[in-house]
């Protein structure tokens, strides 16, 4: 999983453009997806913030996207209850209303296999004042923080070439962290999305990125669109190098 310890002062990046992230949810008005599970926990967020309102108004004032997940009487495993995503990374949150964490994160090669029953165990077992995060990365065909890749991958990397790879490919990640909220014990999944160019990164991680690319498993590699820029990214880094 990748999990590391976070401090409270870690937990969110400091000084969030608050005008971006309103502008965010009032372009994409469906990242904001509540159930009534979803009010309780939002107040308690909310407040926790020192602010009014619920989950929206929470991931509004942060850099943040968040999600709520719970679980329901008589089942042993957390359910998507409430979604605050502006910036959502190849993802429509009313698809996963709802849905289990296996269910989730179905598309994910080796998920089932690797990951689903320490991603359960884990947060069946986080405590309330712990803070956990990880990181992910993405190779995408954009520089906007909101990515749907509504296009095939082989429409929407066609015009990547080795050329030009530094400024048509851009990597995009995700710090995550998990938290329990103390008083409803609801799981709170925030996700800052952070993207830059390829080309404005170091040398170095530009080649780890190549290597990277030409090494996901098939099925994953499928699903991220790999084969469509893999070559064009690691002929740039050979370049580079």
């Amino acid at each position: 999983m990748g999990l590391s310890k976070l401090s409270e002062e870690d937990w969110f990046q400091p000084n969030p453009d608050t005008a971006a992230r309103r502008k965010g949810f009032v372009e994409f008005p469906e990242g904001a997806q509540l159930t009534a599970k979803a009010l309780e926990p939002g107040e308690e967020l909310a407040e926790m913030l020192g602010l009014k309102g619920g989950l929206i108004e929470a991931a509004m004032a942060q850099h943040e996207d968040m999600c709520l997940l719970t679980r329901f009487d008589g089942e042993e495993y957390y359910r998507l209850i409430g979604t605050a995503v502006a910036w959502p990374s190849d993802w429509r949150p009313a698809n996963k209303m709802g849905l289990p964490l296996r269910a989730l994160h179905a598309p994910i090669a080796g998920y089932e296999e690797q990951l689903s029953s320490g991603v359960d165990h884990f947060i069946a077992k986080l405590q309330p004042g712990q803070i956990y995060g990880r990181c992910n990365w993405f190779i995408a065909p954009t520089g906007e923080k909101r990515w749907l890749a509504d296009n095939p991958a082989s429409i929407a990397f066609a015009h990547v070439t080795p050329d030009n790879a530094g400024e048509t490919l851009f990597v995009r990640s995700e710090r995550q962290t998990l938290r329990r909220l103390p008083k409803t014990g609801v799981i709170l999944f925030t996700i800052g999305v952070y993207v830059e160019p390829l080309g404005a990164l170091s040398n170095a991680n530009i080649a780890r990125l190549a290597v990277a690319a030409q090494t996901l498993t098939t099925n994953e590699g499928d699903r991220r669109g790999t084969q469509h820029y893999a070559a064009s990214l690691s002929a740039f880094a050979a370049r580079k190098d």
